[in-house]
Parts: structure tokens; C-alpha cells; sequence
């Protein structure tokens, strides 16, 4: 039997299996609904309601029609306080829980009396606290709309990374989650995005377009799986029974000549809805550069986002959500790319500035259909595209690209076209009744791979021939010496599928996650595991506590950018004499994982609740990336294993008379073993651990924001610190080894001193100059002193830093009721905090954190 027919029939048994099973990632959203009547018995018509979460800052009103019913779709899975007041009853108030995309269904019956009636409506501890046994983070676009954002466009990794704890910041929209490079993913409504998302790699949806996002950073339930790190699940807005057209539009102005704008238009009835959203962005600093200003460093962007619903028939509904995104930068420059005084060793003349450039285009096509079975089971069947296409030009010379013996510098030029598409089905049913909230699911992916790229060598001294260290393999693609460009063709699909079933069960103050997830892995390699899950909580209702543990197996898969030179690569003599190392390194496996968590919730009265978490994760073949010749091609590798563990917490203040403050704190250790198992590089075959640059000692946010009422302006504020990544150079071991190895650009651009010398572009330090120094170091890199160097325990790293943003604004200038006008003034590190989000890191070298950047916006919405 062939492969495809095997693929076929496995994934048409696991459907059936599970009579319309459930989708690897679950609908984010579910429904409230019910219908109010008076003690007689006749329904109330025009009955004000509203629903809320104090902590993710979720509300939402509505009122109900000519039958007594109210319904509100597109709620994120959450507790939810109802509350309902009408002139001549009682008011009246309930707990409901969204936790099934099943229809939360409730009868009311209001009471008569009077405005003075003792009725509790206000939320209270019990509110602030949820007995799941799983950590999470849930952020409503009611909070995370006046949060001042570092990057415009990558404003998801922006507000992930601000609201996480465990999340820790890197260049270019990247984020380190809980101790692993990119160990991350997205779910759009319910569809899986397992890929990078960081700007360098894809592009994002426009914030305009997110209703709430819930980050998973503790045990994941069954339903969830790949990559599990961190698990954002991304509810978008809908259209859905917005009978009066509601929008906006807006448009800003900021430094480095930021030009943005966007839209966003709701319309609907209550059978159908569309919602659209799209935005643009030009700027002179789009990219995170290698050096304090930026240098060379354009780039725009542009989202169109569209999401439609229409309910065909009282049970059936149909949903499709349709993206566009488009993005084009420079690679930015540092001095050294510059070649001041460096000529073309073919014709001798002065060379340009190095000019390369990158192209992103990503399309997105996702429809679901749902059928109410019956009052307890809705199925849900659902398929999608999304194609990511990537681009990068070389500068217009070549041999700009890469000239002299810079250290940690490019001696090639390269380009690439690199194309990834996943298309994938899923399928689901959900059954609630009494204790039990069932699912049991099935998905099947497909991903197309195509990695082309040519590569040349531009430096003369990289493989001169009368070195003792000449590779004759690599002298034809030597452009110095009259050589051509060597070319790298790959293509190759994998196919996935999951499985999983499972229950959460509530029985009085306990609740149970019990899971099992199998999931088949068919690409370059060939894997299989099965998973089981289990979370336990418990509810101290007096209290308002609730304790909880869970365990995971986990099965990773590897990353798919440039996953073919990675894994293929160790088998061409000219990739390993570029990249260097062994080539007899086999194609990266999946890894394996055991995952042990345990918290508490605390909430204190009604206006504080704590949530914290501790980790730990044993992982055989841990992931990072690597780069080919120190171009902007990163390939994953794999090393043997790795042990992570670390706490992480989280404080809220829901809104306490206009005041609502949050703050986010981890410490992860992030420890890897040698040797590397799989990708290109070198094969270390002794060693102990060592310290991963996604290790952060410490980190914090806390964010504060006050509005003293809805129609008065209000005023945010950031506060961030990081205790510093890890700066992965092995030739950073000490300040002697780093002051032999480092050039006078990366000296200056760390600020390395000894004594009363610090390091300048035209007069770098010496071992002459600092003998006999003993007040050594560098301003933005903590160097160990000489040998005190430890890869596990003192590595190196980039400086402690605190970092401050700021925002103001008014949502009602003029103070209408129907049409408003917005303004807003937004400061981003504040102080002018000169310092590094990483340092000659393997992956993704040097970046210096934004500067001091102003932003002014205005808005009009209806």
C-alpha cells in the first residue's frame, strides 16, 4: 500500500472513530443564550444584560428581543458573572462558565422588588479564580487595547510577551517561551499554526482583528500538541448579530518616519455577520538592528483580514475566516557591512554598503461548519491553507555581502526563495452533560516544503588556497577566484495526523482533565507517541483557593523552516565544509517530553488574585537554530537533551475605580546537554550542560492603567525588566577570550572597557592596553572575569535591563454617543535605555532593543 492510501484510509478510520471527532486545536469561542421571564411566567422584553471577567478584562451587553431571549456568541472559554437589572425587579445575577463550544443554555426567572433589594450582582472572589488544572493567561481586547505596544508589526508577539509570565523577550518579534527558542504556537480560531511567527519568518494577523487571546504556559490538555511550550489560542471578532454597523478608522505618526493606518468595520444581523480589519505600516526601523541606530533598515507592511459567519439554519453554522498579509524589509546594516575602505576583489573598486532585502507573503483560507446535533453535542467540521512565501535578495555587487576577515561577519552572499504551505482537516464533537465536558478529535495536516537558495563565497581569505585549512570542495563556488554560485535544491512534504479524546470532569470542588492524544509524524523522518494527560484541581471555596497538578507527554516536532538543508544538508560536502562539523549527523527526530506541573490560584477579596505555576520539562531532542555561514538562513538543530524548570506567577487587579494593574514574573532555567543529534554543525561528543540563550534568570512585567471614568482620557504604563539572555559564542567564555575575538565595531557596540580605556571604532582595546587592568568588563554585556567563565553556571550575558512605556489618549474627544473621535500619544522605552536584547547569538546574532520612539495616533470610530 502506498503512502497516500495509507494516509487516506488512517485518517478516514480516526473520523469515524470518534463519530465526527475533534480538531487538535478546539473552536476558541463558545455561546450564552437564554430567555428571561417574570414570575407569571411572560417573558421580559428589553431586559438589559450583561456578562464580564474581571481578570481578562471581557464585557459584553445586549438586551433582550420581542420573546424574552439574549444570546452572545463568540465568548472566549472562560467564568463569566451575569447580571441582569430591569426597573420594577430584583436585580439578578448568575455564574456561568463557558468552558464547551456546546451552548451555554439559562433560564431566568426575575423577581419583583425594587432597586433597593439585597442582591449581590458585583463580582466577588470567587469570581477571580477558575479550578482548572491548567495555567493560563487570558487577556480581553478590553485590557490589551490601551497596553503600549514595543512593535508595531508583530503587535500579537507584543502583547503575548507583555502579558505572559514566562515569555520573555527577543529581537524582531521573537519571544522565548518558558525556556525554548520558538516552542510555540497559534490557534486561530481554532486552527493550529505550529510555525514561526516572529517577523522574519511570517507575518501576522492585525490586532485590530483579536476579540481576546488565552496564552496555555501550563500542563496542555490532550486536545493540544506539537508545539506546547506556549499556546495561544487567538479568538477573533466576529460580526454576528451586529445589526448596527459599528468600525473605525485610525492613522499614526511616529519616529524613524513610522507611517501606520488601519481599519475595521462590524456588520452583521442576527443570522449573519462579517467582520474585516486591515492595516499598513511603513518605517524606517522595522527590524530590530545590530547596531544602536539603524542602519539601513526600511521596511513596510500591509494585513487585510476577513471573517464571515451565517447561520444556515437554527442548528447549522458556517464560518470562514480569509487573511492576506504582505511584508517587505532591508537586513540591516552594521558599520563593518558598511565596507569603509574595502574594494571589490575583481575590480578594485570601492564597494557599496551591503544591501540585502527580504519578502514576505502570507495567505490564509479557513472555513468551519458546526452542527447543533442536539442540546448537549455540537460537531464541527473544519479545513484550511496557509501558505507562507519568503523571499531575500542579495546587494546588487555581491561581494558587498561579505568581504575581509570580520569575526561573527558574512564571507557569502546567498539567495533564497523558500515556500511553506500546510492544508490541513479537522473534525469535532463536543458533548457536555452533568459532570462531564467530553471532546475526542482527529486532525489532518499536510505541509509542503521548497527550499531553493544560491550561495557563493565573496570573501578571499575564507578559503584561500594556500591555507592549510583549503577545502578543494568549495573552490568552484569561490566568486573571488572566478567561481559560480552554488545551488541547493529541496522539496519534501510531511504528513501528520492526531488523535485525542478527553474529559474534564467537576465534581463538587474537584475538577479532573483526564486525556490521551497519539500523534503520527511522517516526513523526512518517521515518528509516533502516545500521549496521556492528566490535571487535578481543587477549590477551597472558603478560601477562594485552588491548588492544582498535572503531568504531560508531549511529542515535539522539528521546525519546518529551512528543515530540509537541516536535516538533508549533512549529506552534500559543500553545505557541511561551509557550515563546518561532521557530516555524518542523521536528519533531526522528534522529541520527546515529560512535563510535570504544579500551582496555585489565590484570590483576596475582589479586587487581587495570584496565579502561580512551577515547571518542569525533561526533553530528549531539545530544538534551537542555527545559521548557514552567518547568512539569514536559520536551520534548526537538535541537541540531546534538555531540563527545564522555572516559576512563574502572575498578579491582577481587576478594575478597581478605573484602576487595573497586572504583573508578570517568572525565573527560568534553561539547561542543554551535549551532544548535538541532528542538523548541521559541529558534533560535540563529550561535555556537560550548558546555559541556552532562552535561559532568563529573571524576569518582570507590570503594567498599571487608569480612567477615572469611561468618558474621561486615561493614562498606561509598562514596566519591564530582564535579567539578560545568555550571549551563546563560545569565544565569549572570559574577557580575554572576548577581547581577542571580538572587532572593533562589536567592541565599540557593547562598550568594552578596561580601566579608563573603552573600546572605540577606530581604537579597539588590545591585550596590550588592558594587562595588568583590573576594573574590566563591558557596559552591555556581563563578561566573566578571566577564568571565571561557566557555561552552565556563569555564562555570559546581556546586561540587566528596565525598560518604561508609556501611553495617554481619550476614546471620546468630543464626548458623542454614536461618533467619536480617539487620540492617543505613545512612548516607547522612555528613558532612551540603551542595551541588547541579544548578543553574537548563534540564531540570530545582535539586536539592539528599540530606542526612545514617540507615537501619535488619531481615530475615528462610529
Amino acid at each position: 500500500m502506498d503512502s497516500k492510501k495509507f494516509f487516506l484510509r488512517l485518517f478516514l478510520f480516526g473520523l469515524f472513530a470518534v463519530a465526527g471527532a475533534s480538531a487538535t486545536f478546539a473552536q476558541s469561542a463558545g455561546s450564552i443564550e437564554g430567555v428571561i421571564k417574570d414570575p407569571s411566567g411572560a417573558v421580559v422584553v428589553n431586559a438589559p444584560v450583561e456578562i464580564s471577567n474581571p481578570v481578562s478584562g471581557f464585557h459584553r451587553e445586549t438586551v433582550s428581543g420581542d420573546d424574552g431571549s439574549f444570546r452572545f456568541t463568540n465568548v472566549p472559554f472562560n467564568p463569566y458573572h451575569l447580571v441582569i437589572r430591569v426597573t420594577g425587579f430584583a436585580p439578578y445575577a448568575q455564574d456561568v462558565e463557558v468552558r464547551s463550544t456546546v451552548p451555554m443554555s439559562v433560564q431566568i426567572s426575575l423577581k419583583i422588588g425594587t432597586a433597593a433589594t439585597s442582591v449581590i450582582v458585583e463580582a466577588g472572589g470567587a469570581d477571580l479564580v477558575e479550578n482548572d488544572p491548567t495555567f493560563h493567561t487570558d487577556v480581553d481586547k478590553g485590557l490589551f487595547e490601551k497596553v503600549p505596544l514595543e512593535s508595531q508589526s508583530s503587535s500579537l508577539s507584543s502583547l503575548v510577551t507583555l502579558t505572559t509570565p514566562g515569555v520573555v523577550a527577543d529581537s524582531n518579534g521573537l519571544f522565548h517561551g518558558l525556556g525554548e527558542h520558538a516552542d510555540n504556537s497559534f490557534s486561530y480560531d481554532g486552527q493550529p499554526i505550529t510555525d514561526q511567527q516572529s517577523k522574519i519568518f511570517s507575518n501576522q494577523i492585525p490586532a485590530e482583528s483579536i476579540q481576546s487571546i488565552e496564552v496555555i504556559s501550563g500542563a496542555p490538555p490532550a486536545e493540544f500538541g506539537d508545539k506546547t511550550s506556549v499556546i495561544i489560542k487567538v479568538t477573533t471578532r466576529s460580526g454576528l448579530g451586529q445589526t448596527r454597523p459599528t468600525g473605525g478608522v485610525k492613522a499614526s505618526y511616529g519616529s524613524f518616519g513610522a507611517v501606520s493606518g488601519g481599519f475595521d468595520l462590524a456588520v452583521g444581523g442576527r443570522k449573519w455577520g462579517n467582520f474585516i480589519a486591515g492595516s499598513g505600516l511603513n518605517t524606517s526601523r522595522f527590524l530590530d538592528p545590530p547596531e544602536f541606530q539603524a542602519i539601513h533598515d526600511r521596511g513596510n507592511e500591509e494585513n487585510l483580514f476577513d471573517r464571515v459567519d451565517y447561520q444556515v439554519s437554527g442548528v447549522d453554522t458556517i464560518h470562514v475566516n480569509l487573511g492576506y498579509s504582505r511584508s517587505w524589509f532591508q537586513t540591516p546594516n552594521t558599520i563593518d557591512n558598511l565596507n569603509i575602505g574595502i574594494n571589490d576583489p575583481i575590480t578594485g573598486n570601492p564597494l557599496s554598503p551591503a544591501d540585502q532585502r527580504s519578502l514576505i507573503k502570507t495567505f490564509n483560507i479557513a472555513p468551519v461548519w458546526t452542527r447543533l446535533i442536539s442540546p448537549t453535542t455540537l460537531f464541527t467540521l473544519g479545513g484550511f491553507v496557509r501558505k507562507d512565501q519568503f523571499g531575500y535578495v542579495p546587494s546588487r555587487n555581491v561581494f558587498a555581502d561579505g568581504t575581509g576577515t570580520i569575526p561573527g561577519g558574512s564571507s557569502a552572499t546567498l539567495n533564497q526563495q523558500r515556500k511553506l504551505t500546510n492544508a490541513g482537516v479537522r473534525s469535532d464533537v463536543s458533548y457536555v452533560k452533568g459532570i462531564h465536558n467530553i471532546k475526542a478529535g482527529v486532525t489532518f495536516e499536510h505541509t509542503f516544503l521548497t527550499e531553493n537558495f544560491n550561495f557563493g563565497i565573496t570573501d578571499p581569505a575564507f578559503n584561500d588556497p594556500a591555507s592549510p585549512t583549503f577545502d578543494p570542495t568549495l573552490a568552484p563556488f569561490d566568486l573571488t577566484r572566478g567561481g559560480t554560485l552554488f545551488p541547493f535544491r529541496g522539496h519534501t512534504d510531511i504528513k501528520q495526523v492526531a488523535f485525542f479524546i478527553q474529559d474534564t470532569i467537576s465534581k463538587g470542588n474537584w475538577a479532573f482533565n483526564l486525556g490521551f492524544r497519539g500523534d503520527v509524524y511522517r516526513g523526512i523522518v518517521h515518528d509516533t507517541q502516545p500521549e496521556p494527560r492528566v490535571g487535578i484541581a481543587y477549590n477551597f471555596k472558603k478560601t477562594s483557593t485552588v491548588l492544582r497538578v498535572a503531568y504531560s507527554r508531549i511529542q515535539a516536532t522539528p521546525f519546518n523552516e529551512n528543515l530540509i538543508l537541516a536535516s538533508v544538508g549533512a549529506s552534500n560536502p559543500v553545505i557541511t565544509g561551509v557550515v563546518g562539523g561532521a557530516g555524518s549527523q542523521p536528519p533531526i527526530r522528534a522529541g520527546f517530553r515529560n512535563q510535570f506541573n504544579a500551582g496555585f490560584q489565590q484570590a483576596f477579596g475582589k479586587f487581587l488574585v495570584v496565579d502561580a505555576d512551577y515547571f518542569w520539562k525533561y526533553t530528549r531532542n531539545g530544538y534551537d537554530f542555527s545559521a548557514f555561514a552567518n547568512t539569514p538562513v536559520f536551520f534548526p538543530i537538535a541537541w540531546h537533551n534538555s531540563k527545564l524548570d522555572g516559576v512563574s506567577v502572575r498578579v491582577s487587579l481587576p478594575n478597581y475605580h478605573g484602576l487595573t494593574a497586572f504583573a508578570v514574573l517568572a525565573h527560568v532555567r534553561s539547561r542543554y546537554f551535549f551532544p548535538q543529534v541532528g542538523g548541521l554543525g559541529d558534533t560535540v561528543s563529550s561535555g556537560s550542560a550548558f546555559r541556552i540563550d532562552h535561559d532568563q534568570a529573571f524576569n518582570q512585567t507590570t503594567h498599571l492603567q487608569y480612567q477615572p471614568r469611561p468618558k474621561l482620557p486615561w493614562i498606561a504604563m509598562n514596566w519591564r525588566y530582564d535579567s539578560g539572555l545568555v550571549a551563546s559564542n563560545g569565544n565569549l567564555a572570559d574577557f580575554p577570550t572576548a577581547l581577542g575575538f571580538l572587532d572593533a565595531d562589536q567592541q565599540a557596540a557593547i562598550e568594552l572597557f578596561c580601566g579608563a580605556n573603552v573600546a572605540t571604532l577606530t581604537n579597539p582595546l588590545t591585550p596590550a592596553i588592558c594587562a595588568g587592568q583590573t576594573s574590566i568588563g563591558a557596559k552591555l554585556v556581563r563578561i566573566p572575569l578571566p577564568g571565571k567563565g561557566d557555561v552552565d553556571h556563569n555564562p555570559t550575558r546581556v546586561t540587566s535591563r528596565n525598560l518604561f512605556d508609556t501611553s495617554v489618549g481619550d476614546d471620546n474627544v468630543f464626548g458623542k454617543d454614536h461618533y467619536k473621535w480617539s487620540l492617543r500619544f505613545t512612548v516607547v522605552n522612555l528613558t532612551n535605555k540603551k542595551t541588547l536584547y541579544n548578543f553574537l547569538s548563534t540564531f540570530s546574532g545582535t539586536h539592539f532593543v528599540t530606542p526612545r520612539t514617540y507615537t501619535a495616533e488619531v481615530g475615528f470610530h462610529f
